[in-house]
């Protein structure tokens, strides 16, 4: 039996791994689940999955929640205290962190040093602090189990090979619902044309960040962080159906690739059995029907959140952060109709062109940059 703390358990990849564990449930428990403010969905699960840990991120849901199981005698917690209690107990082996944003890091940080293995779906935590978190790693003798389909496709491509023999990672992206246009194109975009994703389903600000390429940016921070190779070292391949979900190329030539369809749920299970392969009642890739696959090189003109990924990965230190932050708040407001599509690129450009960098920023100093950078555009953008 592995139990787990699932971070995130109503997003998109915590409500697939819930059924992961429905599929195998005499090998998979979940001991304990955190999630921001959805206490009714959060009952509803706690009711089915029986944990015995529950946070809620929201003091306010938290209070709602504790009313509504108030018949099953769980302890409810709260807030980031809460997050940092749950990942610790003893009886949990593994955390899957899916939480969107920022307050993945310290949680990740405090499961680490409690002995836990990460199962990995929030990519600030590398993105931002890959630099403390892979060392702290090494230094537990915990595993760190990528989730995204990318990131796991190499792992799993990289699997009985020499690390020190690999010459390039290749990072596929669908190029999303916008693939093929031109930047006057993109000027008229909007909210919902943007979350038309051709083959994912995920939740709004993962696809709004496919569509703009500025998701894969953040997966090449990811990768060059999980399989510590060199920014040069990685390069983007637009693959638009989705079928081969990354891949490895070796010193002499060999190419290593997974391949599957586009279902997050075989690198959840995979994360959580590794390093064992369990059966799944999921559809099969069938290269017949498929007839073929075409590969393209990225528009970094067009979509220019992968190269200012680029750029701020490179230049390192907080400037990762400030990255991630400025587009966090430009996806919330073209989700809310506030800026154009192509302002999401804007406001990216201009919170790098501000930031002054620190240098390998402790967590403080990370939390600090992503503040100071929603301090500057908000009052640049008068939000």
């Amino acid at each position: 039996m592995r139990n787990i703390v699932l971070l995130g358990s109503t997003g998109s990849i915590g409500t697939q791994t819930l059924d992961v564990v429905r599929a195998n449930r005499s090998e998979l428990k979940v001991v304990g689940l955190a999630a921001n403010k959805r206490a009714a969905e959060v009952e509803k699960q706690v009711r089915e999955f029986h944990p015995a840990y529950v946070c809620m991120y929201d003091s306010d849901a938290a209070k709602e929640l504790q009313d509504r199981i108030s018949d099953l005698g769980i302890k409810v917690m709260a807030g980031m205290d809460g997050l940092l209690e749950i990942v610790s107990v003893p009886e949990a082996d593994t955390v899957l962190t899916a939480v969107v944003g920022m307050i993945g890091i310290r949680p990740t940080i405090r499961a680490i040093e409690a002995g836990k293995d990460i199962a990995l779906a929030n990519k600030e935590t590398l993105v931002c602090a890959g630099h403390i978190i892979m060392p702290l790693i090494k230094k537990m003798g915990v595993k760190m189990l990528p989730v995204d389909s990318e990131h796991s496709a190499i792992f799993q491509s990289l699997c009985g090979e020499p690390r020190d023999k690999v010459e390039k990672i290749l990072l596929t992206a669908s190029g999303g619902p916008f693939r093929g246009k031109k930047r006057k194109e993109l000027a008229s975009m909007t909210a919902q044309d943007a979350l038309k994703h051709p083959n994912w389903d995920m939740g709004p600000k993962v696809t709004i960040d496919s569509s703009s390429l500025v998701n894969k940016g953040l997966e090449v921070m990811e990768a060059r962080w999980l399989f510590d190779v060199s920014l040069d070292n990685i390069e983007v391949v637009v693959h638009p159906q989705s079928i081969v979900h990354s891949a490895v190329q070796f010193v002499d030539g060999a190419v290593i690739a997974q391949l599957g369809v586009p279902d997050m749920k075989l690198p959840i299970q995979y994360a959580l059995f590794y390093p064992d392969r369990r059966p799944m009642a999921e559809k099969r890739l069938d290269l017949f029907e498929l007839g073929s696959l075409t590969f393209e090189k990225p528009d970094i003109k067009t979509f220019r959140g992968l190269k200012l990924a680029f750029d701020a990965a490179r230049t390192g230190g907080s400037m990762p952060t400030v990255f991630n932050a400025a587009n966090e708040m430009a996806v919330r407001r073209f989700l809310k109709g506030d800026i154009a599509y192509l302002e999401i690129y804007s406001m990216i450009e201009e919170a790098m062109e501000h930031h002054r960098k620190v240098d390998d920023p402790d967590v403080d100093a990370i939390l600090l940059a992503e503040q100071e950078t929603y301090t500057y555009l908000s009052g640049k953008y008068k939000i």
